[in-house]
């Protein structure tokens, strides 16, 4: 089974480009991000036609995360526990509206998210620290669920909004004092690993940059970012038998700023089932 994550940058405006990459990378699953459109405005029949089904949650222009499977897809959740709400100017409710910026499902007894992480802005901007609150509501959900399901593979896919490590900049003066490669946000990332996860793609020798940013050059100088992973628990990461990041698709026509992240796993799924046997 081939899954991928993918921040399409609006998928209305690269709807053509993302189901020809599908069926050209041969994917079962994809996870996307910042998919900037409402459940009703998702061009769901472009997916339907090439025999994806789709699992969407949006609520305006910005955010917005999906699914597209060729195998049915079971247990559809948004959000998950805790999740903190943001706006720019709080209601006089206090309620802070959920963005939407997680949904999960589960394909092959394999539970997957689609997590679009807030960027942060600024350091010591009220978004930064809804980000750290974020992450840390995501690890508690996270280790909960890893708790009650010791054995059942996981993956947490997205756009982190965070670069690990120095390696993962073109170069970290660049960086200084800016959101995405601060301590605290770095100590996230780490927290999720120490709870049980795997970045299952860096740790099968895959390197590069996942963001190139649309400024004059960035993409040609290779002035990226790694950004975009694929966190498996230790059942998920026993199933992986290959990873790649997609860099090619950050060329060409109305590219994404983002390129896909792909994992293939040892799974006999249904579609094996129904395809003839060669003998």
């Amino acid at each position: 089974m081939r899954i991928a994550t993918w921040n399409v940058n609006s998928v209305r405006a690269r709807t053509g480009r993302i189901v020809d990459w599908l069926e050209r990378a041969d994917i079962d699953v994809l996870a996307m991000q910042e998919t900037k459109c409402k459940v009703d405005q998702f061009p769901v029949g472009a997916f339907e036609e090439a025999g994806y089904e789709v699992e969407v949650h949006g609520t305006n222009q910005w955010n917005g995360v999906a699914f597209a499977s060729r195998l049915p897809m079971s247990e559809p959740r948004v959000g998950f526990a805790n999740m903190p709400g943001y706006a720019n100017t709080p209601p006089e409710s206090g309620e802070l509206p959920l963005e939407a910026r997680a949904l999960g499902v589960t394909v092959e007894d394999v539970r997957l998210w689609s997590l679009y992480v807030p960027n942060g802005r600024e350091l010591g901007h009220p978004h930064y620290a809804y980000k750290l609150a974020w992450l840390r509501a995501l690890l508690d959900d996270t280790v909960a669920w890893l708790g009650e399901h010791p054995d059942e593979p996981l993956a947490l896919m997205g756009d982190f909004n965070i670069a690990p490590l120095d390696t993962d900049v073109w170069d970290m003066a660049a960086f200084d004092g800016l959101t995405h490669v601060s301590p605290p946000e770095r100590d996230a990332f780490q927290a999720l690993l120490d709870g049980g996860l795997v970045d299952v793609v860096r740790d099968r020798g895959e390197e590069g940059f996942t963001y190139w940013d649309y400024k004059a050059g960035r993409f040609q100088r290779n002035h990226g970012m790694r950004i975009d992973f694929i966190l498996g628990s230790a059942a998920f990461d026993e199933l992986v038998v290959d990873a790649s990041i997609e860099r090619d698709e950050r060329g060409g026509d109305a590219p994404s700023d983002h390129v896909p992240v792909v994992v293939e796993l040892d799974i006999e799924t249904s579609m094996d089932d129904d395809r003839p046997m060669i003998f």
